[in-house]
């Protein structure tokens, strides 16, 4: 619970105000915080967010979505990602959907219930609506709820509540003995909303380009030098003016770089 507390309340002090459609792809409607960064390739895609949780470093990684004002529970239809694990797997309530309502949160496990556990490595895998009338949501931290509240029964207690936020974090590294616990995700979606995480502007996506096949270390002066191509794609993709903010993103893998 400690490190639920400690992620959401990152999140509060994190949160952007941005603009979120819906029917429609969306780029730039999310934050990212903790130990969270943004990765190529992503699924059938140039970028995907990467979540970690690391015992000696960030304990959590996490994204941070907007949604409407005044949304209540019963406005969220539908929630969805494609993901990837990359290191460790699901397990220890993570990763998952965490939905703020009155002052608290219902949790959406990714993985296999009724354990949550056993995603397999390195491939690509969607969990379909997580919010389908029978599927299971963990409302513990409600008054009145469980931890398997089918989500019929959860919108039945708690439909009129107001939502204040929605977020997808990873925090479990405890869960495997220390070890990382890292996961891609791309295409979230929030609704009718397919949240993915390409460049946000057409001439960011030139720029983006440039990263690849080893183009990161050919840019020495400003917005440059990078570290690796993760933290010049992280840059262009965000449309960041200053790319300072990032150097606590790169400890990914360089041995990656020239991939792509």
């Amino acid at each position: 619970m400690k490190l639920v507390q400690i992620a959401v309340g990152c999140v509060a002090l994190l949160a952007l105000s941005l603009v979120q459609g819906s029917g429609a792809s969306a780029t730039s409607n999310f934050t990212l915080f903790g130990d969270a960064t943004l990765v190529s390739p992503g699924q059938s895609s140039q970028t995907a967010a990467q979540l970690r949780s690391t015992a000696g470093g960030m304990v959590f990684g996490g994204i941070n979505f907007d949604i409407p004002a005044g949304m209540t529970l019963n406005q969220l239809q539908n929630l969805s990602t494609d993901y990837m694990f990359t290191a460790s797997s699901c397990g220890g309530r993570s990763p998952r959907f965490v939905i703020d309502i009155d002052g608290s949160t219902i949790n959406v496990y990714l993985g296999p219930p009724p354990s949550y556990t056993g995603c397999p490595p390195n491939v690509w895998s969607n969990t379909g609506d997580l919010l389908t009338p029978t599927s299971f949501v963990d409302t513990s931290n409600l008054a009145g709820g469980t931890f398997y509240d089918p989500w019929a029964l959860a919108l039945a207690r708690y439909g009129a509540h107001a939502v204040s936020g929605v977020q997808l974090i990873t925090d479990s590294s405890s869960f495997f003995g220390g070890a990382t616990q890292t996961v891609l995700v791309d295409n979230v979606m929030i609704n009718s909303t397919t949240l993915t995480f390409e460049p946000n502007n057409e001439g960011n996506q030139g720029k983006f380009g440039q990263c690849k096949h080893g183009g990161w270390r050919n840019i020495t002066s400003a917005p440059g030098p990078f570290r690796n191509q993760g933290q010049c794609v992280s840059h262009f993709a965000r449309g960041d003016k200053h790319h300072g903010e990032d150097r606590g993103h790169d400890r990914d893998d360089e041995d990656q770089d020239d991939d792509d």
